[in-house]
C-alpha cells in the first residue's frame, strides 16, 4: 500500500483546487448564503467540464475509470472551499448504478450521469438516523414507489434519484416521469440544501445488485464526508491562524499569547491524522471491500467530531466577529454539522465499527 498520492493525484487535486481557488468560489459560496442563488451553477458546471462526475464512471460508460481513492481527494478541495454544489448527491447516485446496475442500467443512465447531463442525487433515510439498509421500509407495489424520504441532498434539483428501498434494495426514479415532489425547508448548511422526496405512484426501476450495492453505497458516503471534513477543518484552522496574526489585544498580536499558539497547535494535532483516515477508508473502497464498512465508519465518525471541534474553537478564537454574519467562519461550522448528522452520527458508527470488528 502506498501511503502517498502518486503524481497523477497530485495533479487531479491540484486541479480541482484551482477551480475552487478561494477568491474565485467566495462571491459564490456568500451568493449561495445571502439567498441570491439556491446553488452554484456556474462552479459546477466548471467542475463538469473539468469532468469530476465522471471520474469514477467506468470507460465504457464514458468515463475515467477512477477509484473513491480520486473522488475522494475532490471532496477534501469541495470541503476546503465549502462549494454551494450538488456533488455529494451525485456522487452517490452515481456509484450506486455502478455497483449495483446492470449493463443495460448503466449505459442508460452513467453517460448522462459523466457528462452531466442530469443531475443526480440519493434518497436514504426514512426519518433521522435511519442510514443503514436495514433501516429503509419504503416498499415497491410493482413498479411503482410511494412515501416519503428525508434528508436527500439537493433534492430539488435533482433529475435521478437513487432510493433506498426495503430489504436493503436500490431503486433509480427519473423525476421526468412524475410523481416525485420536494418539500423544501430551511437547513443549517445553506451550501449543501436538503428537503424531503414524496413518491406517489412513481416509477422505479430497481437496480440488479441493489441488496449488496446499499451498504457500499453508505460506505462510499462516509469516506466521502470524511474527506470533505478533512478539507474544511484545514481551512477554517488556516483562516484562524492568519487571523490571529495580525488581530491585537493589549498591545500584542494574538498569536503571541502562549494559550491560543497552544489551542491552534493541538487543533493541528487532531486534523492532520484525520487525512489517513478518509484516504484509508477510500483505498479500503477500491482495493479492499472487507474492511470498508469498518474503516469507513472510524473515519466518519472520527473526522466528523474533530470538524465541529475544530470549527467551533476556530470560530470563539475570532472572537465577537467570529459569530457575525459577514465573517465567513459559519460557513465551515455549519458544514460541519451537516458533516456530523448526515449519513449517520458518531456515536451508531463508532457501535457499527466495533460490531464488524466482532466487539
Amino acid at each position: 500500500m502506498k501511503f502517498l498520492l502518486d503524481e497523477d493525484q497530485k495533479q487531479l487535486q491540484d486541479g480541482i483546487g484551482r477551480i475552487l481557488g478561494n477568491d474565485r468560489i467566495q462571491p459564490r459560496v456568500r451568493a449561495v448564503m445571502d439567498g441570491k442563488k439556491s446553488w452554484d451553477e456556474e462552479t459546477w458546471r466548471e467542475l463538469v467540464e473539468f469532468g469530476l462526475p465522471a471520474l469514477i464512471v467506468p470507460e465504457a460508460n464514458e468515463g475515467m475509470g477512477l477509484t473513491l481513492i480520486e473522488l475522494a481527494i475532490c471532496a477534501e478541495e469541495l470541503g476546503r472551499s465549502a462549494a454551494a454544489v450538488p456533488f455529494l448527491g451525485h456522487a452517490l447516485a452515481t456509484i450506486a448504478i455502478v455497483e449495483g446496475g446492470s449493463e443495460e442500467q448503466k449505459a442508460r443512465w452513467l453517460p448522462k450521469l459523466a457528462s452531466g447531463e442530469l443531475i443526480g442525487s440519493i434518497a436514504l433515510s426514512d426519518a433521522n438516523d435511519t442510514w443503514a439498509p436495514q433501516d429503509w421500509t419504503m416498499t415497491p407495489e410493482g413498479s411503482k414507489i410511494s412515501g416519503r424520504k428525508r434528508n436527500v441532498p439537493h433534492g430539488a434539483i435533482a433529475q435521478l434519484i437513487v432510493v433506498g428501498l426495503a430489504g436493503g434494495r436500490l431503486g433509480v426514479v427519473e423525476v421526468a416521469k412524475g410523481g416525485v415532489s420536494a418539500d423544501t425547508f430551511e437547513v443549517v448548511d445553506m451550501t449543501r440544501p436538503i428537503c424531503s422526496l414524496d413518491f406517489d405512484g412513481a416509477e422505479v426501476d430497481l437496480l440488479a445488485e441493489g441488496t449488496e450495492a446499499a451498504t457500499r453505497v453508505w460506505d462510499a458516503a462516509l469516506a466521502l464526508l470524511s474527506a470533505d471534513a478533512f478539507g474544511g477543518c484545514w481551512r477554517i484552522l488556516g483562516m484562524t491562524t492568519e487571523y490571529v496574526k495580525v488581530r491585537e489585544a493589549f498591545g500584542a498580536k494574538l498569536a503571541d499569547f502562549q494559550a491560543i499558539k497552544h489551542q491552534l497547535a493541538n487543533l493541528a494535532l487532531e486534523v492532520e491524522p484525520t487525512r489517513g483516515l478518509y484516504w484509508y477508508a477510500a483505498y479500503t473502497f477500491a482495493k479492499e471491500p472487507e474492511k470498508v464498512g469498518h474503516v469507513a465508519s472510524l473515519a466518519k465518525a472520527q473526522t466528523a467530531e474533530v470538524y465541529i471541534e475544530t470549527a467551533r474553537l476556530c470560530t470563539e478564537l475570532h472572537g465577537g466577529i467570529g459569530f457575525t454574519w459577514e465573517y465567513d467562519s459559519h460557513i465551515w461550522l455549519k458544514r460541519s454539522m451537516f458533516n456530523l448528522a448526515w449519513a449517520g452520527r458518531p456515536q451508531r458508527l463508532f457501535l457499527r465499527a466495533a460490531d464488524l470488528a466482532g466487539f
